[in-house]
């Protein structure tokens, strides 16, 4: 080989490489791979992370779908540090998410506020979220800036069916305790309005092993705190619960 193919070969592999982004990405093909319908490898564009953060924001799945395919990053952040699948998650936009996961997002990964798109579907209370994130196996002990699981928000606003969900579909710990000193428990107690969803939250959560006898701080009981509040229909299922 001569010296000027041997340099036109380095060149070669020194463009090829300069095409290349560090970091999570929507996956690539490996120089083995077929190409992309149309026959052309995905370059990525100076707009295509921007273009992903709105298209996931505004819930615009199409949108998704091209910025991906134009070698837009899964992982990208904007100036919050949220990534397309939190904001995703965040507006509930069910088929951007999809979309997101389909191509390896994170659904682990934090923002600023320590939020990820998993933590956020216990503030929504979106079983429909919920059920997109799960195959992309999220960590459901994660915790939120306040120490709490998604378990916890989603029982302190009464989002029954998405606590259901949540207890029968992950092994999410049902006893796990707060920055506050708070179970889930006690979350809808303290937290809750006494009515008919908390009165089934508190009733889900005791059906799948939530300790009635765990106190806050103060070693006030969810009993203690129903009654104290006049929630006569928890208080009764409280002393009804088994000892643990």
């Amino acid at each position: 080989m001569t010296l000027a193919a041997v340099l036109a070969l380095g060149t070669a592999c020194a463009t090829q490489d300069g095409g290349r982004t560090d970091g999570p990405s929507h996956p690539g093909s490996s120089s083995s791979a077929a190409p992309p319908s149309g026959g052309r490898s995905p370059a990525p564009s100076p707009g295509a992370d921007r273009a992903l953060l709105t298209a996931a924001e505004k819930g615009d799945a199409a949108a998704v779908r091209a910025a991906l395919d134009a070698g837009a990053r899964t992982e990208a952040r904007d100036g919050q540090r949220r990534t397309p699948l939190l904001l995703a998650a965040l507006g509930d936009h069910v088929e951007a998410a999809r979309a997101l996961v389909t191509a390896g997002a994170d659904a682990n990964a934090r923002d600023a506020r320590q939020d990820s798109a998993w933590l956020v579907t216990g503030v929504t209370g979106s079983v429909r979220m919920a059920r997109v994130l799960l195959p992309a196996e999220p960590d459901h002990s994660v915790t939120n800036r306040f120490g709490g699981t998604s378990l916890i928000p989603a029982s302190e606003r009464g989002h029954v069916a998405y606590v259901r969900e949540v207890l029968e579909r992950t092994d999410v710990p049902v006893d796990h305790v707060n920055g506050l000193g708070w179970t889930a428990l006690l979350e809808a107690v303290i937290l809750g309005d006494g009515g008919r969803d908390h009165q089934r939250v508190v009733a889900l959560l005791l059906d799948h092993g939530a300790d009635p006898s765990l106190g806050d701080k103060d070693g006030v009981t969810p009993l203690e705190h129903a009654e104290r509040r006049g929630f006569d229909r928890i208080a009764a299922l409280l002393r009804a619960a088994p000892d643990r």
